[in-house]
């Protein structure tokens, strides 16, 4: 009786211990389920945008009135002169390195139509230029400004680029061209002449009478 007693006991213990872990067994499978089940991750949260850097703008030049008069007028004067004589070498010299690529016969070239109209800018000695586009500073580092002189009967218009060489400016690029100096007016009718009387004028008199409405007599 006792043997079979101790068989029963051992049975319930192998029983309890194949219980314990059939319900480890069942935890570790629900835990990793639960695992499994777990929600995704949130997306990360999209970053701030940063703006982007504006870009570089073209700036007022310091330069004055009386800066602008010289420069405009010794390159076209010196324009003027090389057209006159055929000889661009100075021309030439006043650019800066970049414009120098062009040697005299190439300027030749590109001022032929000009040199061909024999086209006369020494009056513009004597006139101030009306600027359209204040000097001002590209974003390159180079100073542009543009405008025109009042000559007559022809405008003279220009537009010049010049780039720092030295602490100064020099030469890099020049237009001339010409237009209307002006708009026209219309042409407008002679004046309607008044009658004149073809009789002859009286003769002086000391009588003093009326003039007669009809006859002016």
């Amino acid at each position: 009786m006792q043997r079979h007693s101790t068989c029963g006991r051992k049975a319930a213990t192998w029983f309890v211990i194949a219980l314990a872990i059939g319900i480890l067994t069942t935890m570790s499978s629900n835990a990793a389920l639960a695992q499994g089940q777990r929600e995704p991750a949130s997306p990360p949260k999209p970053s701030r945008a940063v703006p982007a850097p504006e870009a570089p703008q073209p700036r007022r030049a310091d330069v004055d009135r009386n800066g602008v008069l010289i420069l405009v007028k010794s390159a076209l004067l010196a324009l003027d002169q090389a057209n006159k004589t055929g000889n661009y070498s100075v021309l030439r010299d006043l650019g800066s390195p970049n414009f120098q690529v062009n040697n005299p016969a190439r300027l030749a070239e590109i001022f032929a139509s000009q040199r061909q109209q024999r086209l006369d800018l020494a009056g513009l000695v004597v006139l101030d230029p009306q600027l359209t586009l204040l000097p001002q500073i590209e974003t390159d580092g180079k100073m542009r400004l543009a405008g025109f002189f009042p000559s007559t009967p022809m405008q003279v218009n220009f537009e010049l680029l010049y780039e720092p060489v030295n602490r100064e400016w020099r030469i890099f690029g020049l237009s001339v061209n010409l237009s209307a100096s002006g708009p026209k007016a219309p042409d407008t009718p002679p004046a309607r002449q008044p009658a004149v009387s073809r009789e002859p004028p009286r003769a002086p008199t000391a009588a003093v009478l009326p003039n007669s409405p009809a006859t002016g007599r």
